[in-house]
């Protein structure tokens, strides 16, 4: 499969390849892009993985326009299955899209994980004011620095190259439209009418509240599985390959499973 003109799309197919199973697409958060897997991937290195940089990130920056909703962003993911069965693997945001993949009538997808998708409509979440790129004097570029700094430290702001600090700053209007889309007070989806097997991360060392939406995921959708990276926290797709990895086949391995009950 070439990538999508929209889109940048890699595949890594296993050499020689595997027994036939179904592909796993990786879906990065926000202010992130699909090079943030590859610790990951090369833990995978049996497994036909497809990464992407969302639409507005790095190399998908010329897919416009935006998303505004969160199903803008299922289409894309969808896009890159491409109706293929497929294990669709999400990363913070990026666990809400997997999530809305499940979901979708006919959907390809045979399992799914989601590692500490934020959920501000559930009451374990802090109610926050306007959201970045919302104030009239802070443009996007400013609220995309504020962003990296807020969720990865003062610390590793200053770390990055100055290339690396316009990188970012020039994925801030793809952040800013796709936090004013997750601000709801209502569930997007419905989860309890997930039928596929599904696997719910966090990590060990992680902030409560994303410990309390795994716990209500894992109350809530019909056979889930709870998986805890012992140690990491939110980022742990970048500081705990190793665990982000075996989550995937943990993952992989309900593919095609039959339910059982929650806990």
């Amino acid at each position: 499969m070439s990538p999508l003109p929209r889109l940048s799309v890699t595949e890594s197919v296993p050499e020689p390849p595997g027994p036939d199973s179904p592909v796993v697409v990786l879906v990065h958060g926000s202010l992130d892009r699909a090079a943030s897997f590859a610790r990951v991937q090369r833990r995978l290195g049996d497994v036909h993985t497809v990464v992407y940089d969302r639409r507005g990130y790095q190399g998908s920056r010329q897919a416009l326009p935006l998303n505004t909703t969160l199903e803008g962003h299922v289409d894309d993911v969808l896009e890159v299955v491409a109706g293929r069965p497929a294990v669709v693997v999400g990363h913070s945001y990026g666990g809400d899209i997997a999530l809305g993949a499940a979901l979708r009538p006919d959907s390809p997808v045979v399992a799914v994980a989601a590692y500490e998708p934020p959920m501000p409509w559930l009451s374990v979440w802090p109610r926050r004011g306007p959201v970045p790129g919302a104030a009239p004097l802070e443009t996007d570029e400013v609220a995309a620095e504020r962003f990296f700094r807020r969720m990865v430290g003062d610390s590793a702001w200053d770390r990055l190259s100055e290339e690396g600090k316009q990188s970012r700053r020039a994925d801030g209007p793809a952040l800013a439209a796709e936090l004013r889309a997750i601000r709801l007070d209502e569930a997007p989806f419905d989860v309890t009418t997930l039928r596929v097997p599904s696997v719910f991360g966090c990590g060990g060392a992680s902030v409560g509240r994303h410990r309390d939406t795994v716990a209500w995921l894992v109350e809530h959708t019909p056979g889930a599985e709870w998986f805890e990276i012992a140690g990491a926290s939110h980022g742990a797709h970048l500081t705990h390959p190793d665990g982000f990895a075996a989550l995937v086949r943990a993952t992989l391995a309900r593919a095609g499973q039959p339910l059982e009950p929650s806990l």
